[in-house]
């Protein structure tokens, strides 16, 4: 009886049934809110990343680098391109997390006998494309705000001022580097963090994840989520300094920054900030959106 009766307060609270229409809204609500927050916060990292990709002799480490973005270009500048960063990460996140619960229930249904790493990757991967189509325009912006200070100020004066130059092409320029950096890192991502929640509740908790606290649950959530981060960063690395060449001019194929940049230092350039960007940016996405579906009681 007690569980029946959990039962049916939770399904009266719950503000959608699962796998609505309603509930992938929600999805993509959560996502949104999680992705644009989280990398709003991070904007002065970025900045310094991308200024580390496109000029390295220049800004060659973490607090140098900081220190003479402050002297030359003031505090102001490590804000710079804020309004790529909590709009256009917003767009995706909401896309990426939202089509991610929509393909993964479709992939379920459909490839029931396979492995379910094979669901997760052909889940995270169909719902990236559509995320970094949303993403581009916002992102070809942002990298020219953060990089070139009298480009524009941000969103409002970028977007016309880059059709005006480039056309519309101006703005899918680094498409393909993007998918590059962000299907392979998307694909490792939410497999890393499925398989993370799994293992962690089968062999350290030893406790189903129903028998667990929601404080349990969602540090369970952090936990996975910044393993997934970091391995995510590491394969997508090569593909995020080709996306910074391209839309800084540095070459114009993809061919060209990968030979222009090298070998190693496709994989190392850069690193270090970008695993202590993304591995807290992951974690705090996947809290405040397993946050918004409790609250929502899903």
């Amino acid at each position: 009886k007690k569980a029946r009766r959990e039962k049916m307060r939770g399904a009266e609270g719950k503000l959608a049934e699962e796998f609505s229409a309603g509930y992938y809204g929600i999805c993509t609500v959560g996502g949104m809110l999680g992705a644009g927050t989280t990398h709003l916060a991070i904007t002065p990292l970025d900045v310094l990343k991308v200024n580390m990709q496109v000029n390295p002799i220049k800004y060659n480490g973490i607090s140098k680098g900081f220190s003479i973005l402050w002297k030359e270009q003031g505090p102001s500048a490590l804000w710079r391109g804020w309004s790529g960063k909590l709009f256009g990460y917003g767009v995706q996140g909401g896309c990426k997390f939202g089509l991610y619960e929509y393909f993964r229930k479709i992939y379920s249904d459909v490839l029931v006998d396979h492995n379910r790493s094979v669901v997760f990757f052909l889940s995270s991967a169909s719902a990236q494309v559509f995320a970094d189509v949303a993403l581009c325009p916002f992102e070809a912006v942002k990298v020219r705000v953060q990089t070139q200070p009298h480009f524009a100020r941000g969103l409002t004066d970028g977007f016309p001022k880059l059709y005006a130059s480039e056309g519309l092409s101006g703005f899918y320029k680094g498409l393909l580097p993007l998918w590059g950096r962000n299907l392979p890192f998307s694909m490792i991502m939410f497999s890393t963090f499925e398989h993370s929640v799994d293992l962690i509740y089968r062999d350290l908790i030893q406790r189903r994840k129903q028998d667990c606290s929601r404080g349990q649950q969602l540090g369970v959530t952090c936990l996975a989520a910044y393993a997934a981060g970091a391995v995510g960063t590491i394969v997508s690395n090569p593909a995020d300094n080709i996306v910074s060449s391209l839309y800084n001019r540095k070459a114009d194929t993809v061919l060209q920054a990968a030979k222009n940049i090298g070998l190693v230092n496709l994989f190392t350039r850069s690193l270090p900030i970008r695993i202590m960007l993304v591995g807290p940016v992951v974690t705090l996405q996947w809290f405040f959106y397993d946050t918004i579906k409790m609250m929502s009681g899903l």
